[in-house]
């Protein structure tokens, strides 16, 4: 008979520790160890039907390997993200928010791979409520096996009885092992099941696609294990009240983090979306003021976002500072730099910024257009929404040059822009006879300002 054991785990980074503790030592949170039981067992958990062979150290010179040959998905955003589609025996990790659309995204994936046998487990849904996601999507695949489960013991049950190319886990905190006595969703049955199938995965050549939550924070629920385990950590994120959906890896052992891919939620599933300034330039008819766009680039894609900005009287004794889907404190030290160089004594007024879109923005080549959104809102002139701005602004108001101009440039040309603003350092390395656009070098923002509302 098996003999239990009692561990106190964190919840929040998966420190083990026999005791329990007030604070964790790993990762400094309060108040956080649970108390789980553990049936220890000295069999195996995972039967299948590979074989591993046993390895022997060589030199690496004598170690050879080839070209691997990926399982294509048929969608061009998610392979773009994985880098070229699904390597034989990884383990991938899908999370994001409830109701984002983890599970819409991996079922559209599996219904558009043909040739192959899949399986798609399901801890949360019943095989009537896969079905009818899946008519809503499109034309289901003769391939395809659907099956609900939440213990693994019965899931490689059903594995070998199918056999299949590839397999899908929805989702891994609601899957369970007999051989621990704590509840599903507890870090020790989400580590102890994810090795499982990382085992599984290595060992037969078979990818495993598993779908993860996330906590409040925004984080992968469970351990922090669980994440080194796994071969790609990809994070499906986006507004509710937007349309798009964004594919982003956050880690990828066969392929590149900086790719993303972006989607439209319809009623029929996914649709991806080649161009995403669409969605994030706002079509307008009439001009107004306290609006720039950015050539921003969010991974290897350049990406068009519209700025907005309102400065506006303090009605109250503090001004108020607020933007939203950018850092406040960067916004804080452009706004000391527009009164110190430019003389605009934004210290007495509201200033509200907005990125158009629900997006949250990180690159520092979005500065230049918020200066000059803030500015416009600031005079009460309009920029013309053929115009957009590509760099970055220094402490002493100086504009910064920022990395693949080339590539921002020849985006805003194809898009239609009569005008880029950049930084005068950027410069040297052009040939503006390539381009259409009329390419604007500035060295301050003196200049920016002198040249857009003079």
């Amino acid at each position: 008979m098996a003999k239990a054991k009692t561990y106190y785990f964190c919840q929040e980074c998966g420190y083990q520790s026999s005791n329990w503790l007030g604070r964790c030592p790993e990762c400094g949170k309060f108040g956080t160890f649970a108390e789980e039981v553990v049936k220890a067992t000295s069999s195996p958990a995972i039967k299948h039907s590979g074989k591993q062979a046993f390895s022997t150290p060589k030199k690496i010179q004598d170690v050879t390997y080839g070209e691997t040959k990926r399982i294509p998905t048929h969608c061009g955003e998610f392979d773009r993200v994985l880098g070229g589609g699904i390597v034989p025996g990884s383990l991938l990790l899908l999370g994001g928010e409830p109701g984002i659309g983890k599970s819409t995204l991996l079922l559209q994936t599996a219904l558009a791979i043909r040739d192959r046998k899949l399986l798609y487990v399901s801890g949360e849904e019943s095989e009537q409520q896969i079905k009818m996601r899946a008519d809503r999507i499109g034309e289901p695949q003769a391939d395809l096996y659907v099956v609900s489960e939440t213990v693994t013991q019965r899931i490689f049950e059903h594995v070998e009885a199918v056999q299949p190319d590839l397999l899908i886990v929805d989702s891994i905190q609601t899957i369970s092992t007999e051989d621990i006595d704590s509840p599903s969703g507890s870090v020790s049955q989400i580590r102890q099941c994810t090795s499982e199938f990382q085992h599984y995965a290595k060992t037969t050549g078979v990818p495993v696609l598993l779908i993860g939550h996330i906590t409040k924070d925004g984080t992968l629920a469970g351990p922090k294990v669980m994440e080194h385990i796994v071969d790609a950590v990809l994070q499906f994120e986006g507004d509710r009240n937007y349309g798009y959906r964004i594919l982003r890896a956050l880690k990828n052992r066969f392929g590149s983090t900086a790719e993303i891919g972006i989607f439209e939620m319809l009623g029929t599933g996914l649709r991806e979306v080649p161009n995403p300034s669409e969605f994030l330039l706002s079509q307008r008819d009439e001009t107004l003021s306290g609006a720039a766009v950015a050539a921003t680039v969010e991974g290897a894609r350049p990406m068009f976002i519209e700025v907005q900005s309102l400065v506006s009287s303090a009605v109250y004794g503090t001004p108020q500072r607020n933007a939203n889907g950018f850092d406040m404190r960067r916004l804080s030290m452009l706004l000391a730099v527009l009164e110190k160089r430019c003389g605009f004594k934004l210290g007495a007024k509201d200033v509200f910024l907005n990125i158009a879109g629900g997006l949250r923005v990180n690159d520092p080549a979005i500065d230049l257009a918020v200066a000059c959104s803030v500015l416009s809102s600031n005079v009460d002139i309009a920029i013309s929404p053929r115009i957009c701005f590509a760099a970055e602004l220094g402490l002493s108001g100086e504009v910064r040059p920022v990395s693949r101009v080339e590539q921002r440039i020849a985006e805003a040309d194809r898009l239609g822009f009569e005008k880029i603003f950049i930084s005068k350092y950027n410069e040297r390395s052009l040939d503006r006879r390539r381009y259409n656009i009329e390419i604007v070098a500035v060295s301050v923002i003196e200049e920016a300002f002198r040249a857009l509302f003079a």
